[in-house]
């Protein structure tokens, strides 16, 4: 059996935690360890192999997360723009053998009861091996809208249910054959491919094509930005599963839940005694308040029933059980052209991190880590200059033809226009301080020349 992680989806009801380059899945949101980490390990402990299906822009974090938990010989597929999940899980199929069993499963689900998340995979394993299309169906515990629900009758799925409302999700709970929509499923790579082509056979076209010229490069498979552009973007539930007559569901009670809002998150987070969960934060006669903080000190008094979530750079506060409406936010700041619900202050990249400490409309500050033995890309700006201070560590940087090696406290400045690239030769991290100064500061003014990590 294979396990197909999805790495897809930005997480906007977790913002600012979650953000379009560091998603819900990757940030450490249980002590050190993140949701796609424990699902990696949960399901590298059932599988013969793995199969991360990744936006090609969180690549490089995936493999640093993989690194910290000791895997290594992970495959991955990297798709370079989101078209769902029927398309990912296509892609998918085609990599592997028509025979294999896929188990296919979310990179950003919370599931704690290992033993019975097990005994339902082995369940549904065996209608895989018999050719259906398996779901996962998860008893609701309460009557939410954030979920699809799946009606059953016995193992046979009679029909998928899109997210209720209020009074109709009550309805499906007071009945026993309705079940929250896990998002999960299994079945050989051939059964899926045969259904898509049924159903949706304009989306499998399209990924044979993509498969076709896409470059492997050992355990990558990268697909081209043109080819995933021609993929017509669909869920599997409305692609197959609610089409075909081969579905089944096993239902499964694995303490599970999708980490879909910020109630959700409160419910799983070790609380003190007045239901606020344990932070540094500081509270005076205050009860049943989420607080997330990174480094600055929160003070919370006389409040109840509060989501505070506090970064580097966007703070939010919110009733308890608003939480579906932070979506609107992401939203608003979206058309403000803001940087706020794809970056945080810090982002990572391939080569290491770089942290905004000051911005302005004609200057911008950053510290830039490079890790050992990596380096950016031969680059130019055309609209921004930049000064660079080397901090600790040894960098080496090309400007233009020449070649400068720059200590601790050292300096060198480069044009706008000048062609140049900062290198990290040594054992430990490389910090420098960088001064932009320009007419634009966007991160999208750049022009590459050579790059190591093929953006």
């Amino acid at each position: 059996m294979t396990s197909v992680i999805l790495c897809g989806g930005s997480g906007t009801r977790l913002w600012p935690v979650s953000r379009g380059l560091m998603p819900k899945q990757f940030a450490p949101l249980f002590g050190d360890e993140s949701l796609f980490q424990r699902t990696v390990k949960r399901n590298g402990a059932i599988s013969d192999s793995t199969l991360i299906v990744s936006n090609a822009e969180q690549y490089f974090l995936a493999l640093d997360q993989l690194e910290a938990v000791d895997r290594k010989d992970d495959l991955f597929l990297l798709e370079p723009v989101g078209k769902n999940t029927a398309p990912a899980i296509a892609l998918a199929a085609l990599s592997i053998l028509p025979e294999e069993i896929m188990l296919v499963v979310p990179s950003d689900h919370l599931i704690k009861d290992q033993a019975e998340y097990e005994r339902a995979v082995a369940e549904a394993a065996k209608f895989a091996q018999s050719g259906f299309l398996v779901t996962f169906g998860i008893k609701p515990k309460s009557a939410e809208t954030a979920y699809g629900y799946i009606e059953a009758a016995g193992s046979e799925v009679v029909s998928f249910k899109e997210k209720p409302d209020k009074n109709q999700a009550e309805e499906f709970i007071k009945r026993d054959n309705f079940y929250w929509n896990s998002g999960m499923f299994c079945f050989t790579a051939g059964a899926y491919l045969n259904a898509l082509k049924a159903h949706s056979g304009e989306i499998l076209t399209a990924c044979e094509a993509a498969i076709k010229n896409a470059k492997k490069e050992g355990q990558l498979i990268r697909v081209a930005h043109n080819d995933m552009a021609k993929i017509p973007e669909n869920s599997i539930d409305y692609a197959v599963m609610e089409k075909t007559s081969g579905a089944k569901i096993v239902f499964c009670n694995p303490d599970w839940s999708d980490m879909g809002s910020f109630e959700s998150l409160y419910n799983e987070l070790e609380k003190d005694g007045n239901g606020n969960t344990l932070s540094s934060a500081i509270t005076i006669n205050s009860k049943n308040n989420l607080i997330l903080t990174q480094k600055r000190q929160i003070a919370a008094i006389d409040v109840e029933n509060l989501m505070i979530a506090d970064t580097a750079d966007a703070l939010l506060i919110a009733k308890y059980g608003s939480g579906q409406k932070v979506k609107k936010i992401v939203k608003a700041l979206k058309m403000k052209n803001s940087d706020l619900p794809n970056l945080h202050a810090t982002v990572h990249r391939p080569w290491g991190t770089y942290t905004v400490l000051e911005s302005s409309d004609r200057y911008k500050i950053k510290k830039i880590i490079v890790k050992p033995g990596r380096r950016l890309s031969l680059q130019k700006h055309l609209h921004r200059s930049e000064h660079w201070i080397v901090v600790s560590g040894t960098a080496l940087i090309a400007v233009e033809d020449k070649m400068l090696l720059l200590r601790p406290n050292e300096s060198t400045y480069i044009h706008s226009g000048h062609k140049h690239r900062l290198e990290n030769q040594g054992r430990v991290n490389l910090v420098v301080i960088e001064v932009q100064v320009g007419e634009y500061l966007g991160e999208d003014d750049i022009v590459r020349f050579e790059d190591d990590f093929n953006r």
